[in-house]
């Protein structure tokens, strides 16, 4: 009897240590979704007459925010980050560069069979969110809104054409808008994520024409969004 009651004791005290150690080891300074991977589809909005799209185009982004909790339960945050992407876009633009500047016609006939169009562009972003979730210290799946902006610097670009007539590269065309930036949205559930950018500022500069037409032209990305502790 006597060692059923020394063991009972030992293992109360154990499991009370136990208790405490764990009430002590739950973070209450928690932060959230401190890393993020995206895969978007890009669109072209904002078109000079005549310009298309013409295949699937994408966009790989990734980097590092920094949340910062504000309010006592932590369900809300500010998220400041750097991160690096690249988007491509598949599109009727012919972009050519001669003595006299870049310019810009469209796809046509006497091209032949063109397999592919596109011009890519690499950015710095720095993401700014507004954080609103339902995560707790020891919860590690809920619903999250992250209304945003973001600001991007373009450090290089690249055209490809390739067709029966002609196969061109050029890069580091002086015509793209060095500064972009747009508003975005993160909301989801868990692992999965919905990702939305929409582009506030033209691609490329104001000296960019068609047919003597300014080329507003605006991204917009549509994608899923990965956030990792």
């Amino acid at each position: 009897m006597r060692l059923y009651v020394n063991l009972f004791i030992f293992l109360f005290v154990t499991l009370s240590f136990s208790q405490d150690s764990l009430s002590v080891e739950v973070d209450d300074r928690y932060r959230e979704d401190q890393f993020y991977a995206s895969i978007t589809y890009n669109i072209l909005s904002d078109n000079p007459s005549g310009v298309n799209q013409t295949d699937f185009s994408t966009g790989f982004h990734a980097g590092f925010i920094r949340d910062m909790p504000f309010n006592e339960k932590r369900n809300w945050s500010i998220g400041l980050g750097l991160g690096i992407s690249t988007n491509s876009y598949n599109q009727n633009l012919v972009i050519t560069e001669d003595v006299s500047g870049v310019n810009f016609a469209l796809t046509d006939a006497s091209l032949g069979n063109v397999s592919k169009n596109k011009f890519t562009t690499y950015l710095i972003d720095v993401p700014f969110e507004l954080r609103w979730r339902t995560s707790n210290a020891t919860d590690y799946k809920f619903w999250r809104i992250y209304p945003g902006f973001k600001l991007s610097y373009l450090v290089y670009n690249s055209t490809k054409l390739k067709s029966d007539a002609i196969n061109t590269k050029l890069s580091n065309l002086d015509v793209f808008n060095r500064l972009q930036y747009g508003l975005t949205l993160s909301a989801g559930y868990g692992t999965w994520n919905f990702q939305l950018y929409y582009g506030l500022n033209p691609i490329f500069k104001d000296t960019a024409s068609l047919n003597g037409a300014s080329i507003d032209t605006k991204a917009v990305r549509v994608g899923v969004m990965f956030y990792i502790l």
